[in-house]
């Protein structure tokens, strides 16, 4: 069918009685059968009887939406399946569609004849008039969908040529996505990180005890969840897609913790990086979460396809990781705010623009600057390091047995007396482990502050020193040039210290 340009209607037919009527008889005929792909089932979703229909269930990330088209006029409902016909020719996300077509309550047909029939001379008016209303932003992309239309169909004046215009010379609301993230608000603070570290570290530990059978399967969920949206930033329907053929179990060597690898699959992009897979190594002392996870799904004779974590929604695993956040922090926080702190620690720690990117799954490195703009300056993440910092100087609420008296350290038997050489330092005497130091897979001394396990001695001196041997290594660091955070050990000494300091704080509070 040959459009005209200027010539809205001619088909030797009555003209239609309004100018939507007009627009709608200038398009081409509907299809017949309309086609999208559903993400979450990962398959193609396919709408008949487009012209007849007025409402369309739109499946969208698990959940069922309804795009009620039979409130509108007849000729402004069937300009809108023409629009959806034509977003979803764009490439856009059925959700995107959904949105824009959604907004069109915020307007009616007088609304959109005027953007019409205003023309490419008359739009900046009619524009601005619209934007004096302080409409919902959908609302704006509505019109802009329609305008090109327009523009593809070359109807009342507008062309291809004018798509750029649109774009870029109708400016829409002002609005900053990321308004919380330059505010700080999203981030949790260390003391919250460290609840959902020690959370997924006794989670761990209870499982390797009692094995998968010991922990309800909603909570063993529940906790891999909140791993993969705290550790990996993973979006709530990243995580809900994962199935059990995402996981792949390493047998680990003998006395070793398994490796797991998770690959999640890249969403909210366009065309052929839709599908693009992203896989996570899931840090060793947390693997137990999900070997138990494959151990219960082998035992229910799940198939490789089935979800791992049984949502039916980006919706159900986002509510259940808030759920869980906040209890054990105490305050609201979602799984976008456990994103986003992830983002940050990682900006902090000295990642390029570039491995932000790849761990974020963005398309363009652009989209993770803000989190560049809000990094702590170097000379603060040195105070950081150095437990000098006000704002991180307690990183975390320690979380040990008991002290201990020097005499019970004696009495101790020698595998649960800590002592180690951290980077060239010889330290003993600190404190006693619960479990034993040929048990524990980290790095004694660096690694016992902060555990849960640690059993510190109850002498401020002793850890004065080690305070004081830690502080020297971090400076050591920095003037070698190597304090830019890129190193995991300058990380590690980062956090034991604001550890040792937390312990030195306790028994100052004691003596009070």
């Amino acid at each position: 069918m040959t459009m005209q340009s200027d010539v809205p209607f001619s088909l030797g037919q009555a003209d239609p009685s309004s100018l939507l009527e007009r627009i709608v008889a200038a398009l081409p005929e509907l299809p017949p059968v309309i086609r999208y792909y559903d993400d979450f089932e990962e398959k193609p979703r396919s709408i008949s009887g487009v012209c007849q229909a007025d409402v369309f269930a739109l499946h969208i990330n698990g959940r069922l939406f309804r795009l009620d088209l039979g409130r509108y006029p007849t000729a402004y409902g069937a300009l809108q399946k023409h629009l959806l016909v034509f977003l979803l020719g764009e490439d856009l996300h059925i959700s995107t569609c959904f949105n824009v077509l959604n907004a069109a309550m915020h307007l009616d047909a007088n609304d959109v004849e005027r953007v019409v029939d205003a023309g490419p001379t008359g739009i900046s008016a009619v524009w601005m008039a619209l934007r004096a209303r302080q409409l919902a932003i959908h609302a704006y992309r509505f019109v802009k969908a329609v305008l090109r239309l327009l523009c593809k169909h070359r109807l009342y004046g507008w062309s291809e040529s004018y798509l750029t215009y649109v774009g870029t010379a109708l400016p829409g609301p002002a609005s900053d996505s990321y308004a919380r993230v330059r505010s700080g608000d999203v981030f949790l603070t260390a003391d919250e990180e460290a609840a959902i570290v020690r959370y997924l570290d006794g989670t761990s530990d209870l499982v390797r005890t009692r094995g998968w059978s010991g922990l309800a399967y909603e909570e063993l969920c529940d906790a891999a969840m909140v791993l993969c949206s705290y550790q990996f930033a993973m979006r709530p329907i990243q995580i809900a897609m994962l199935t059990r053929r995402d996981i792949r179990i390493w047998e680990p060597e003998p006395g070793d913790e398994p490796a797991v690898h998770l690959t999640f699959l890249m969403v909210k992009q366009r065309g052929k990086l839709r599908k693009r897979p992203m896989v996570r190594r899931v840090k060793q002392e947390w693997a137990a979460l999900f070997v138990a996870l494959v151990s219960h799904a082998d035992a229910q004779h799940r198939e490789p396809g089935d979800r791992v974590f049984e949502v039916d929604s980006n919706h159900e695993a986002g509510s259940r990781i808030a759920r869980r956040v906040e209890r054990l922090i105490g305050d609201d926080a979602c799984a976008m705010d456990l994103r986003h702190t992830a983002a940050q620690r990682l900006v902090d720690a000295g990642a390029s623009h570039e491995e932000l990117a790849e761990f974020m799954g963005h398309s363009y490195v652009q989209t993770g600057l803000v989190y560049f703009r809000t990094s702590a300056s170097h000379a603060e993440r040195v105070n950081r390091a150095l437990g000098a910092s006000d704002v991180y100087r307690r990183v975390a609420k320690i979380a040990h047995d008991r002290f201990i008296s020097p005499e019970e350290l004696t009495q101790l038997k020698g595998e649960q007396q800590i002592a180690g050489v951290p980077h060239g330092i010889p330290i003993a005497g600190i404190g006693g482990c619960a479990s034993g130091q040929p048990a524990c897979p980290y790095n004694p001394v660096t690694s016992c502050y902060g555990c849960r396990k640690f059993m510190p001695l109850h002498d401020r001196a002793t850890h004065e020193s080690v305070l004081a041997s830690m502080r020297e290594v971090v400076v050591f660091f920095e003037q070698g040039s190597r304090g830019d955070t890129r190193s995991p050990t300058y990380l590690q000494l980062q956090r034991t210290i604001a550890e040792i300091q937390m312990v030195i704080d306790e028994m100052e509070s004691e003596d009070q």
